[in-house]
């Protein structure tokens, strides 16, 4: 056989592979966090978060939901070559996407437990 009559046989067999895969891969609600933002951002949304007194204030005083912030930790976008190392926490700054690209919050990460420090809303 010829390459010209191998090409279509793997072609198709590719094809069907892909949507096989594709199948069973979307019935299971499979993530592919596999860049460091990705990871950075499930880390801190599977852990519990503490809020400080000056974001609980920013969230009451703009108004902003709970669900914005973990919208922000789903989807946002973290600032990973300025982090702040501490004693066993990694401060980050993370902005939101999309429809929440004007606030943009700082998380410390610990070992157990993802402190939310503070809230900023760019008007």
């Amino acid at each position: 056989m010829t390459f010209k009559q191998r090409l279509p046989f793997f072609l198709g067999g590719l094809t069907v592979g892909i949507i096989i895969v594709a199948f069973f891969l979307g019935k299971k609600n499979t993530t592919f966090d596999y860049g460091p933002n990705a990871r950075l951002l499930k880390n801190i949304r599977i852990k519990e978060r503490i809020f400080s007194n000056e974001a609980l204030l920013t969230l009451s005083t703009y108004e902003i939901d709970t669900a914005a912030i973990s919208q922000i930790l789903k989807n946002g976008d973290a600032d990973m070559w300025n982090k702040i190392k501490m004693d066993t926490c990694i401060q980050y700054s993370i902005k939101g996407s999309d429809e929440l690209e004007h606030i943009s919050i700082v998380v410390k990460n610990c070992d157990s437990v993802a402190f939310i420090e503070k809230i900023t809303v760019q008007n």
